[in-house]
């Protein structure tokens, strides 16, 4: 499905990314994983190396425009061409009320969530172009859906990352990129378990919960198979959509 397409992963050197980035390099996809962390970008390429594929790893801050371009520019140089991307680095939620949100908390979390989404897809929408199209999905949340309390700065990023995944594939279509993003409720991932074990989020832990109708939290996989899915021919009408991967939370 993925022979000779390549495809670069953000946050990768855990959980969602690293599960998405697995399931591609087993459908022989060229892979360039990148992580904040460079040596858990590096592990996961480890971990996935000889399935088939081209496997490059790096150390990348979405939020910072030289290393994203290098990103781009380092799966075009390795491989030719970009035929796909999924941007999915992002920090979760503060758990502080939003009058007791500190200003740098707020930055710091749109910084990553949203502006490194776009300064992601600006360089790769650019390489996309340049050889007639490709793929790229966005990693959003329910809460880019619905809201939450002791998130305000988490929903507001994910509500921005679908208002840019919409925009963005409007104008991009006409050259034959398409974007779109995952909506993942919650899922089981070294980042979660760090929520999970903050007194403010064992408070609402229940409730969480039960808004999954399924009645579970979520398998980074259960995400990474809904990625393969947009990135791949089968989804080539699907443009602009935000899926919801979420165990029922939004339905509620």
């Amino acid at each position: 499905m993925f022979s000779n397409k390549t495809i670069v992963i953000t946050g990768a050197g855990s959980g969602i990314g690293r599960a998405t980035a697995r399931i591609l390099a087993e459908l022989n996809a060229n892979l360039v994983v990148t992580d904040f962390d460079g040596d858990s970008a590096a592990e996961t390429a480890e971990l996935i190396r000889g399935f088939g594929g081209g496997i490059e790893s790096m150390r990348v801050d979405v939020c910072d425009v030289n290393q994203v371009k290098a990103m781009v520019d380092l799966a075009v140089e390795r491989f030719g061409q970009l035929h796909g991307a999924f941007n999915n680095a992002g920090l979760p939620m503060v758990n502080k009320l939003v009058d007791e949100l500190e200003v740098d908390d707020w930055d710091r979390v749109l910084d990553v969530n949203l502006k490194g989404v776009f300064l992601c897809m600006k360089y790769e929408i650019a390489a996309m172009r340049k050889t007639g199209g490709g793929a790229i999905v966005n990693t959003s949340s329910g809460n880019g859906a619905v809201a939450n309390p002791y998130a305000s700065e988490y929903c507001a990023s994910k509500h921005g990352v679908m208002g840019l995944t919409r925009a963005s594939a409007c104008e991009a279509a006409v050259t034959g990129v398409r974007v779109n993003a995952v909506m993942p409720g919650m899922i089981v991932t070294p980042m979660t378990e760090d929520l999970v074990n903050d007194p403010n989020f064992k408070e609402h832990h229940d409730i969480a919960l039960a808004r999954h109708t399924i009645g579970r939290f979520g398998q980074p996989e259960e995400i990474g198979y809904a990625v393969k899915w947009l990135l791949s021919d089968e989804a080539s009408f699907v443009n602009g959509a935000g899926i919801a991967v979420d165990g029922g939370y939004t339905a509620r």
